[in-house]
């Protein structure tokens, strides 16, 4: 089968790819490689007014003119790119923004795509409209919303959030949804908020290529080294200001006993090599699962603070702080369970051989593949 993948998110697309490529498909993966992560793609849509003057400028054209430069230049790449994104069996976007473009624009994009290809899908993998509205009319107990109903943040400051139940968004949004043959999710996070939707086709969870990922088991000869990687610009939606919080009290308290790292807006290569000498990963507060980044460290063995609400625990019929730690939404709860792991180092030992032993499991990147795979083939029309 040829299979086009547009868009990244936090490596899913190209860990469906490797997954896809061992089943014998041909896959192409097109996208801008998610910012500053920079994950490879096939072909490269380039964001040319994300930073310094051309960012600048970008503001200004776009406050007096409301002309958007980056949605400009990514449209004329798309122009160019069009011979190479027509005629495949599967096309799946990541994102109801995946290009990253002014609403008008991804329109047009998305129209040629739908237009040129047999088969589309759209995976609920980050925010789009029907999470964030669900996150919005307070479903969840708690979500990346949380710190905007808190005070925290303005709405200014979310505005990467709330671009989602804007107008131009919503009508976007039931324009893909009128074209898509479905949508799935791929955690918990986004298959409650879809859960009694007509277009869903239900929860594939993350692939992760454990044949890159290699786990060494988590022996403590000397420091508990505890890790907090930080995107500012996701600070306060992922709660890396109560982690830091938390934090505080510990690096006092066991000066002796801990070493914490804590980095700010890296690339995914200098990322992975702070996470892999840690044996504690601070990840995202306000999720009820994990995200890619939590399920790469589990993977790898580390002991993640993240999503592990109740819900994933009945789901996947596991015992709480047995394969990851529910990072609950207050520095101190958060502060308690580091203490408890500090204290019992043997603990750290068990959840880093049941986190591998459950993304070998539940989330193998083949197996995964096939699961996408077997939906699209029983959702294609021809069958």
């Amino acid at each position: 089968m040829k299979i086009l993948l547009i868009g990244e998110y936090s490596r899913l697309h190209n860990s469906l790819k490797e997954g896809l490529i061992a089943l014998g498909h041909e896959v192409t993966l097109v996208g801008n490689g998610d910012g500053f992560k920079n994950y490879p793609v096939d072909i490269k849509i380039n964001s040319k007014y994300e930073k310094g003057i051309s960012r600048t400028l970008k503001r200004i054209i776009y406050k007096l003119f409301k002309t958007d430069l980056n949605s400009l230049s990514i449209q004329k790449q798309f122009e160019a790119l069009k011979p190479h994104l027509v005629d495949y069996d599967v096309v799946q976007i990541v994102n109801e923004r995946v290009f990253s473009t002014v609403a008008s624009i991804e329109k047009k994009l998305l129209e040629f795509i739908f237009q040129n290809n047999k088969n589309v899908f759209l995976l609920s993998c980050g925010c789009d409209f029907p999470s964030v509205k669900y996150a919005y009319d307070k479903k969840f107990k708690y979500s990346i919303l949380t710190p905007f109903f808190e005070n925290k943040v303005s709405k200014k400051e979310f505005s990467q959030v709330f671009l989602y139940l804007e107008e131009s968004h919503i009508n976007l949004h039931h324009f893909i949804y009128e074209n898509i043959q479905g949508v799935i999710s791929s955690d918990l996070d986004y298959h409650l908020p879809l859960k009694d939707h007509p277009k869903y086709l239900g929860l594939i969870p993350n692939p992760i290529n454990t044949d890159r990922i290699g786990y060494e088991d988590h022996i403590i000869s000397d420091k508990i080294i505890i890790f907090h990687g930080i995107n500012t610009e996701n600070y306060h939606k992922k709660g890396n200001d109560i982690f830091e919080q938390a934090l505080e009290g510990i690096q006092e308290k066991y000066k002796d006993n801990v070493e914490v790292i804590t980095t700010r807006n890296i690339p995914y290569q200098d990322y992975l090599k702070h996470y892999k000498k840690a044996h504690i990963i601070l990840d995202m507060v306000y999720a009820y699962d994990q995200g890619y980044n939590a399920l790469e460290a589990m993977a790898a063995g580390k002991v993640v603070f993240t999503g592990a609400e109740q819900e994933w625990l009945d789901y996947y019929g596991l015992k709480k702080n047995s394969v990851a730690i529910n990072a609950e939404t207050n520095a101190k709860s958060i502060a308690t369970q580091l203490e408890w792991l500090i204290n019992n180092p043997e603990q750290i030992h068990a959840i880093s051989k049941n986190a591998r032993r459950f993304i070998e499991e539940r989330h193998n990147y083949v197996n995964i593949a096939q699961e996408y795979f077997d939906l699209w083939t029983k959702r294609t029309p021809q069958n």
